[in-house]
């Protein structure tokens, strides 16, 4: 889409514009919305301490420490925990909470469900028995005109804010248009242009991962990466400095990625949303995106 335009729509082995697929971790992305417009709400601020809130954290060194943008940019220090994702486990939120700190707040990054779902908790709390899913719902989704969603959710009606989304590339588009909107989606303000910017502020740990979007504000002169495979890395010995998702893309795109290549590709400057849904494994963001933006040499 571009300048609020479908210009180039297709669907491979029969599928249709109907047709909803896994997005994966495309869907931490939203819950970063939702997380600014509790900001915009007052129930916190970025930089507040998570142990204001989850004061079992009070007594430990270092979890003690962790801010809230921390947890949403993923540098908390809080191990990984894919575990997480099992549908068995019948308390997400208090397994996530009892998580250990392998590493101090702030100078790493490590990639995992652990961090949004410690949010998740932090939400719930902050609503005093409202639930985060509601919140969710009439804040983001609802907005967006977005039903049906999947939560994942545990045996507590916990949602799994790291995945479970699927959705139809429209549907997914819109959030790419609540991005160029500046916040605002077909006329509805959902968070403020201000406080949608710190969405893609880098951390000094990930410079090319904000509040839950990456981002390739290294371009041109950061080295390319394949964000998925920097991601089946050992957090220990991942380097995401002086990194982009492609060179000849613009340094302004943003992107909500999911596993498997699922990708909402946002690009401000040239009022573009693309979508690239699919299943196959081989797949190259900076080939593609030299493709679609007309720079293969």
């Amino acid at each position: 889409m571009q300048n609020g335009r479908t210009v180039f729509e297709h669907y491979a082995n029969g599928g249709s514009a109907r047709g909803r697929w896994p997005i994966f971790s495309g869907t931490k992305s939203f819950w970063g919305i939702a997380a600014l417009a509790a900001v915009h709400d007052g129930l916190f601020k970025l930089d507040d301490l998570v142990s204001d809130t989850i004061t079992e954290w009070k007594d430990d060194l270092r979890k003690s420490r962790i801010t809230i943008r921390q947890l949403l940019n993923q540098t908390d220090g809080i191990e990984a925990a894919s575990r997480l994702q099992r549908a068995s486990i019948q308390d997400r939120n208090n397994m996530a909470i009892q998580l250990p700190a392998i590493a101090e707040p702030g100078t790493a990054f490590i990639y995992g469900p652990s961090h949004i779902q410690i949010f998740s908790e932090l939400l719930r709390r902050k609503l005093k028995g409202r639930s985060a899913i509601a919140y969710f719902e009439g804040h983001v989704s609802d907005r967006l005109g977005l039903h049906r969603l999947n939560y994942k959710k545990d045996s507590r009606g916990n949602p799994l804010p790291a995945t479970g989304f699927e959705l139809t590339a429209r549907e997914w588009a819109r959030l790419g248009e609540l991005v160029l909107g500046n916040g605002n989606y077909h006329g509805r303000r959902i968070v403020p242009s201000a406080l949608l910017r710190e969405a893609f502020s880098g951390s000094q740990a990930n410079p090319s991962y904000g509040l839950t979007f990456w981002l390739n504000q290294q371009s041109p002169t950061g080295r390319e990466a394949d964000m998925e495979r920097m991601l089946d890395l050992q957090w220990q010995s991942a380097q995401w400095t002086d990194l982009c998702i492609c060179k000849d893309a613009p340094a302004d795109m943003v992107v909500a990625l999911g596993s498997h290549y699922q990708r909402l590709f946002i690009i401000p400057s040239l009022k573009a949303t693309i979508v690239r849904q699919g299943s196959e494994a081989r797949f190259s963001d900076s080939h593609f995106l030299r493709l679609l933006l007309g720079r293969v040499q």
